[in-house]
């Protein structure tokens, strides 16, 4: 027994002025082991109330949460096992400045992913805009979400932008959304005539909805052409590039069969001579 004894209080120097002895190191992994089986149950228990799509989300928070969990429990067993931590994280002031640098932006995420996945205000699938860049949302984790482009590109979008950046939810209010295409005609055209023609290429287009129909708007009187914007509606936003271009195809079309002009910027150079 007392061979034991002395077994667990031999100290183990590992700096100066910190001596951990076995006995602390045999507490924190029983503690951590019992921690883990509790935790386990815990997480077993509440994930069977929760909807299933909502596991994911569970999950993730459950990781972060557990860390945080072991994290507290080590701490506060090596300082009731008499080791100061106090003194040690003193001695060590400057070192955790700079690991508190480091690791300001990596937290910034994982509190942001926290907050995105509880407040749900995004969800997997939806199709987000950010930094000019638009993507289909296909995974959100507690740091980083991943959305892929129309390129079939993958975005990896650190969860702190969502706290600092002004984002475009394209699919917040459904899949349908509101597009247009610009055009300008020369001066002299017959604008009921361009008015037809606009309409006539958006409703010949099968990604087109009927409801709300397409509109023409007449927005300017530009230097070089009367100017108008055609808009319609599409039930598939994350691909609307390719409907606004066929429907270019069209519009060009129409108006070469009718004789409209699509105007160049002219100007008039006048010299004079002296």
């Amino acid at each position: 027994m007392e061979k034991i004894t002395k077994f667990l209080n031999y100290e183990i120097t590992v700096g100066e002025g910190f001596h951990l002895s076995i006995r602390a190191i045999l507490i924190v992994i029983v503690l951590l082991i019992v921690t883990a089986i509790i935790l386990k149950a815990l997480k077993k228990l509440i994930t069977k109330k929760i909807p299933q799509e909502d596991k994911p989300k569970f999950n993730s928070v459950f990781t972060f949460t557990k860390f945080f969990v072991y994290l507290v429990i080590v701490l506060i067993t090596l300082q009731n096992s008499g080791i100061q931590l106090t003194a040690i994280l003193t001695a060590s002031a400057a070192l955790l400045v700079g690991i508190g640098l480091a690791l300001q932006t990596f937290f910034q995420d994982i509190i942001s992913g926290i907050f995105i996945l509880v407040d749900q205000s995004i969800h997997v699938g939806d199709i987000l805009e950010i930094d000019g860049k638009v993507g289909r949302i296909s995974e959100i984790r507690l740091r980083t979400t991943r959305a892929v482009t129309i390129d079939n590109k993958v975005l990896i979008i650190p969860n702190h932008k969502y706290l600092t950046n002004i984002i475009y939810n394209w699919t917040e209010n459904g899949i349908e959304t509101r597009e247009s295409v610009s055009v300008g005609v020369a001066y002299g055209s017959d604008i009921e005539l361009v008015k037809q023609l606009l309409t006539e290429a958006a409703k010949s287009h099968p990604s087109v909805l009927s409801k709300p129909a397409p509109m023409v708007l007449f927005t300017d009187f530009a230097d070089s052409s009367l100017n108008f914007k055609l808009v319609f509606t599409l039930n598939n936003s994350f691909e609307a590039v390719i409907p606004k271009s066929e429907i270019r195809f069209k519009i060009n079309e129409l108006f070469k069969e009718r004789n409209i002009s699509i105007p160049f910027p002219q100007r008039d150079v006048h010299l004079y001579s002296k």
